[in-house]
């Protein structure tokens, strides 16, 4: 069986969901399961909607109104006045209707979770009812009865045994005579509350249904050829990858290349599941194919990853930064939830880069009161891979603030 996965940006718009259509009717062979993504800019709004509940803002229930309107604008581009999809649609809304009605009562990342996720499920209740529409006999599952997960509310750590057997206990099944529609990027607790498994976190659940099911590959659908050597958004030139290794698709996307999600190479390599990156406007083309390769990469690989903050830490009471010490900063990042991009330690300092968030950050300089804190945040985090002098010379630009290099990836944290 296969799974694909189609973003955001590939299912903005009735013109995007038909072409969905018409790729899942043309290419696929066999037992298929479609994992999607929320429409468009859909989590931007909710994320949005979230803060705007949290705080009490005056706009909330306009941003609501809004993101109903956007989907059911492309329901009657789709649908019959009448049709049951309707009624469906407005039901899951329902969901944030309860929510936002009372002051909020919990914490952020809890509200946040139980308010984005409606978009993937929205999103996926949509497809579903077109493919039937188109005579595709599909079916929609909830992604929440089989991804199990912690209650690490916003990027949630996913329990495989259990999801592995839920997701093994009928899926197989219901494949034998449906295309089964799944939303993803959310996962649900023992408690049975919705969760999310981090921004773009839809490639991710396409990989943890591949895993789970033994599929032949995974293909996700983009709005670009396939992987690319730089963003086309930012860079000119850019060159495709026709085939790239399990562990260079891992190092790309940890360090910020936005084509894949991190967490999604793992799964499949475990499974050595191949997983392709195709142009959904194009999906004739070859694209990209990601596998157990040997093939050895020689064009630089540049990455950028805005919205930086590098600290930089001196201890109190000591003159040169100890072994205990590095292990206590690193519990703090691990309890502040903070994935450190790069590090530098010296003789009396250590310097980090990180993802800016600021109440993350105001939980770890809770936790280091033993050292003098200094940091800048507005950065941006160069990488480069398989670079050169030149490459550094071209594409490094503004005043750097750190750089650390290894025989293969170079990174330079500079001033944005």
């Amino acid at each position: 069986m296969q799974v694909f996965k189609f973003g955001g940006a590939s299912v903005k718009d009735a013109t995007g969901i038909k072409n969905l259509a018409q790729i899942v009717s043309a290419t696929h062979t066999g037992k298929l399961l479609v994992v999607v993504s929320a429409m468009g800019k859909t989590t931007n709004a909710l994320e949005k909607l979230a803060q705007a509940y949290f705080n009490q803002q005056d706009d909330a229930h306009q941003i609501f109104e809004e993101i109903k309107a956007y989907h059911f604008k492309v329901l009657h581009q789709l649908f019959a006045e009448g049709h049951p999809v309707f009624d469906e649609i407005n039901n899951t809304f329902v969901e944030i209707d309860w929510i936002i009605e009372d002051e909020p009562a919990d914490p952020f990342d809890f509200i946040y979770d139980q308010i984005v996720s409606v978009g993937e499920l929205v999103s996926s209740k949509i497809i579903a009812h077109y493919l039937a529409e188109r005579g595709v006999k599909s079916r929609w599952l909830d992604a929440r009865a089989y991804v199990q997960t912690d209650n690490s509310y916003r990027e949630a750590h996913v329990n495989w045994e259990k999801t592995a057997q839920l997701i093994q206990k009928d899926i197989p099944q219901i494949l034998e005579q449906h295309i089964a529609v799944v939303p993803g990027f959310i996962g649900n607790t023992s408690e049975n509350f919705t969760t999310t498994l981090g921004r773009e976190g839809s490639d991710y659940s396409a990989a943890i249904f591949a895993a789970c099911l033994n599929a032949e590959s995974v293909t996700v659908w983009k709005d670009v050829p396939g992987v690319l050597n730089a963003d086309p958004k930012r860079f000119e030139n850019c060159i495709k990858f026709e085939e790239l290794s399990y562990a260079e698709a891992i190092e790309m996307t940890y360090y910020g290349a936005t084509v894949i999600h991190p967490k999604t190479i793992k799964p499949l390599q475990n499974k050595s599941i191949p997983l392709f990156v195709k142009p959904f406007l194009n999906p004739a083309e070859a694209g990209t194919v990601i596998k157990a390769s040997a093939k050895s990469v020689d064009t630089p690989i540049i990455i950028v990853k805005e919205k930086q903050t590098l600290i930089t830490l001196h201890s109190k009471q000591a003159a040169f930064i100890s072994e205990s010490q590095i292990a206590g900063i690193f519990k703090a990042f691990a309890d502040a939830r903070i994935k450190v991009n790069t590090l530098q330690v010296s003789a009396l300092t250590f310097s980090a880069s990180f993802d800016s968030d600021e109440p993350k950050f105001e939980s770890f300089k809770q936790q280091v009161p033993d050292f003098d804190l200094r940091y800048n945040d507005e950065l941006k985090l160069i990488t480069i891979r398989h670079g050169n002098a030149e490459t550094f010379k071209e594409f490094v630009k503004g005043e750097v603030y750190l750089e650390e290099r290894n025989r293969i990836t170079s990174h330079f944290v500079v001033k944005a």
